[in-house]
C-alpha cells in the first residue's frame, strides 16, 4: 500500500504541481520538494503551497514513501530515470501527459531502480485550487491507495483500474480533442489571415457556427502561454495514435503550431490575435523571431 502516513515528495511544483502539493497539504500530509536546480519562481510556488524543501532529489527519495511527478511530458522519462538512480523504494506516481507506452516505460524504469510500485496518472483540468474542476485519473496496482491520499481535497482522484498505462490513455484521448482543436483553430485563423478572408470567415461563423464566432479566437489564443508544454503533449498524443494503428499526422501538426508560439512562454496575458497569428505565419515566411 502507498504510505499514507509518511512524507510525500513532489517533482516538480510548477503551476499544476504546486496545486497538487497544496491539495495534499490541505489534507494534513507532509509534502516535500527538491529545490536543487530549480528557479526562484518554482521556489515561490512551493512555499506558497506549503511544501517543505528537501534540497536534493537524493534527500527527497530518502525521506518519502510516495513520489508524485508532475513535469513537462518530454522530461518525464528522464526524471523517472533520475529517481531510479537514487534507489527509491516507495510508490512512484507519474502524473504526466505522456503516451501509454511512455508511461509503461517510466514504470519499468522506476521498478528496475527498486520502487515498490508505479502508478500511472493523468490530470484533466486546470490547476486544482478549487473543488470540482480538476481530476487526477490513476491506474495500476496501488491506484486506489494513492487516490485515497487526496480524499476530501480540491483535486478529485479517481482510480480507473489496475492496467498500466490506462490513465495516460484516457488523458491522451481527452487532450487530443481539447488541446488539439485549439491548435486547429489557431491554424485556421492564420490561414484565413494569410489569404485575406478573415472577416469573411468570421461572418460565416456568425451565421452557421455561432459558438465558434463567440469563442473560437479565445480558445485558440488561450493556449499560447502554455504552448511550450503543449507541443510535447501533442507529440505524445501522436505517438498514442500511432501505437493504436491510427493516423498520427494531425497531432504532429498541432505540435508544430504550439512550437511556433514558444516565444509566449509564461506571459501573464494571452497575446493579441495579431501577435499570435504573426508568430505562426513568420515561420512560413522565414522571418527570424
Amino acid at each position: 500500500m502507498a504510505d499514507s502516513h509518511g512524507a510525500i515528495g513532489l517533482l516538480h511544483p510548477g503551476a499544476m504541481g504546486a496545486s497538487v502539493g497544496a491539495a495534499l497539504v490541505g489534507r494534513g500530509h507532509r509534502v516535500l520538494w527538491a529545490s536543487g536546480g530549480r528557479s526562484a519562481s518554482t521556489r515561490e510556488r512551493a512555499e506558497g503551497a506549503g511544501l517543505e524543501d528537501a534540497g536534493s532529489i537524493d534527500r527527497l527519495t530518502e525521506s518519502c514513501g510516495t513520489l508524485i511527478s508532475v513535469c513537462p511530458p518530454d522530461a518525464a522519462l528522464a526524471l523517472a530515470g533520475q529517481v531510479a538512480g537514487t534507489g527509491f523504494a516507495g510508490v512512484y506516481v507519474d502524473a504526466n501527459a505522456v503516451s501509454p507506452a511512455r508511461g509503461r516505460a517510466i514504470g519499468e524504469a522506476v521498478l528496475a531502480g527498486g520502487a515498490r510500485a508505479c502508478v500511472d496518472g493523468g490530470i484533466i483540468g486546470p490547476p486544482a485550487w478549487k473543488p470540482g474542476i480538476t481530476r487526477l485519473y490513476l491506474s495500476g496496482g496501488e491506484a486506489e491507495d494513492v487516490a485515497g491520499l487526496f480524499e476530501g481535497s480540491p483535486l478529485e482522484a479517481i482510480a480507473i483500474g489496475p492496467e498500466a498505462g490506462a490513465a495516460s490513455a484516457l488523458k491522451m484521448a481527452y487532450a487530443a480533442y481539447t488541446k488539439g482543436t485549439s491548435a486547429l483553430l489557431a491554424g485556421i485563423l492564420a490561414l484565413a489571415e494569410r489569404e485575406g478572408v478573415a472577416e469573411a470567415l468570421r461572418g460565416e461563423w456568425a451565421t452557421s457556427q455561432p459558438e465558434l464566432a463567440s469563442s473560437g479566437e479565445g480558445r485558440a489564443l488561450g493556449s499560447a502561454a502554455k504552448a511550450w508544454r503543449f507541443a510535447g503533449e501533442m507529440e505524445e498524443i501522436a505517438d498514442t495514435f500511432a501505437g493504436a494503428g491510427l493516423p498520427d499526422g494531425f497531432h504532429r501538426a498541432a505540435a508544430e503550431i504550439f512550437r511556433r508560439w514558444s516565444e509566449f512562454k509564461d506571459v501573464p496575458e494571452p497575446p493579441s490575435l495579431e501577435e499570435a497569428l504573426a508568430a505562426l505565419l513568420a515561420e512560413r515566411a522565414g522571418v527570424a523571431r
